[in-house]
């Protein structure tokens, strides 16, 4: 057991679950603005996605990228990154 108690090796993988249930809702919220729940956040997914597939050229410009990577974005479904 390399010295590790029963105690210790219970408190590591508690902590092992902990951090892989932080890094789940972080992969979710990433990029997101600050105190949006979940909801708020597919909320905002929804409306910025449809915002950027009416884009003019200028502004995809402005923002570097191209009507293809534009349009792939835009078409994304909400609930994915």
């Amino acid at each position: 057991m390399n010295g590790l108690s029963d105690v210790r090796l219970t408190l590591h993988s508690q902590e092992l679950a902990a951090g892989q249930n932080n890094g789940a809702h972080r992969s979710v919220m990433r990029n997101a603005p600050m105190g949006l729940s979940r909801w708020a956040l597919f909320w905002q997914r929804l409306h910025t996605r449809q915002a950027l597939l009416r884009l003019t050229p200028e502004q995809l410009k402005d923002v570097g990228l191209t009507r293809e990577q534009a349009r792939e974005e835009g078409l994304k479904p909400f609930w994915r990154i």
